[in-house]
């Protein structure tokens, strides 16, 4: 009989082999190596704190994404978060402060959660938020950025604080990334990975996949000159068509065969590196990892949702506690009807299932008004 999936297992040897592949990597930067070894203490003690919770009946995902404001400065192609009206131009209104955002961070550091990737709008806009995070140590926050608002203050708060490591969207070389995301945008980008190099800092690379970059990306000519300028994580993210007219941007079977079979051969090349790809690595992992299986989403202003491409929220943080949030009886819907494993076109099963999730969201609010 074969042996059944052990995905709780696999997130937590991934988590091992990040931190040690990183470790490696700066082995010539004292200052990064001594704070990977502490962070690899504090990433086992996690690691027992979940057991421990798991054991008591809470399942803690290893992982959160948290988009700490609705703004930013850029109206990139295609933008799922734009299009869900999660990022607006008008100001901020009731968002998550700096102190509830802490309390978040605090109350899941203390549950055993070691990763929390904050994103946005644009996560750099609030300054407060991400020094609030550089204060605990014992959690890595990758920062989910368009490289943008990058000054010599982030650069000092960066090198002061080890636990915050910049992710850089790019889309390929400049022609596809200003053509996505703005004219200029590239050289901006690729100015301020040099400065990273320069300082000795870790900084990471977050790329939109679609029909027309694929091969543009994942060949060893682009990755390569990622490598050459520091970079030490790369993320592959499916595009996800939030439009009619999108649609055409989704990569489809060819070009996600195309995908993991040069993500598996660069994983090979550059062995200092750690690439990782959504979903291709969640379904190695068994399935999507959405709604408290092995994360969820925080919006900017409380509501626990499934991921950042599936609005829909029936518990608050800013009103009960990140514990109680875990147990959203919307996460447990979707599990129990096993929603994340439906066929998809694109990177989120959620978002192409969206119908089936507004019907749970539906019957969820029928009950309470029994």
């Amino acid at each position: 009989m074969k042996e059944s999936f052990d995905l709780q297992k696999h997130i937590e040897q991934g988590v091992e082999k990040i931190v040690a592949d990183t470790v490696k990597a700066t082995l010539k930067n004292p200052k990064e190596s001594a704070f990977m070894l502490r962070f690899a203490a504090a990433s086992r003690k996690a690691s027992n704190t979940r057991l421990k919770l798991e054991e008591e009946g809470l399942h803690v995902p290893g992982f959160l994404i948290a988009s700490i404001t609705s703004s930013c400065n850029l109206h990139c192609a295609g933008c799922y978060s734009r299009c869900n009206n999660a990022t607006v131009d008008e100001a901020p209104v009731s968002q998550l402060t700096k102190d509830e955002w802490l309390r978040v961070f605090t109350e899941a550091g203390e549950l055993g959660v070691s990763f929390i990737m904050l994103a946005g709008g644009e996560p750099l806009i609030r300054r407060d938020v991400i020094e609030a995070a550089g204060s605990l140590p014992h959690i890595i926050f990758p920062i989910f950025t368009n490289g943008t608002f990058i000054d010599e203050r982030y650069f000092k708060l960066l090198d002061d604080c080890r636990n915050l490591v910049p992710v850089l969207s790019i889309e390929g070389g400049r022609e596809i990334t200003d053509a996505r995301r703005g004219a200029g945008v590239y050289d901006v980008v690729t100015g301020n990975m040099a400065k990273f190099r320069e300082k000795g800092l870790i900084f990471g690379a977050s790329i939109t996949v679609t029909t027309e970059n694929v091969r543009e990306v994942t060949s060893r000519a682009f990755v390569r000159g990622l490598a050459e300028q520091g970079c030490k994580l790369v993320i592959y993210v499916e595009f996800v068509p939030v439009t009619e007219e999108a649609q055409h941007l989704a990569p489809g079977e060819a070009e996600r065969a195309v995908m993991a079979e040069a993500i598996d051969a660069l994983r090979e090349d550059y062995d200092d590196m750690v690439l990782l790809s959504f979903p291709g690595d969640e379904l190695a992992m068994g399935g999507c990892m959405a709604a408290g299986r092995e994360f969820f989403h925080i919006n900017s202003h409380g509501g626990a949702e499934p991921c950042p491409f599936s609005p829909y929220s029936d518990i608050n943080v800013k009103e009960t506690s990140l514990k109680d949030a875990i147990r959203s009886r919307l996460f447990d819907a979707l599990r129990e009807q096993h929603v994340m494993e439906e066929s998809h076109v694109g990177g989120c099963v959620l978002f192409t299932q969206r119908a089936q999730v507004e019907r749970i969201m539906a019957d969820l609010a029928a009950e309470r008004g029994k």
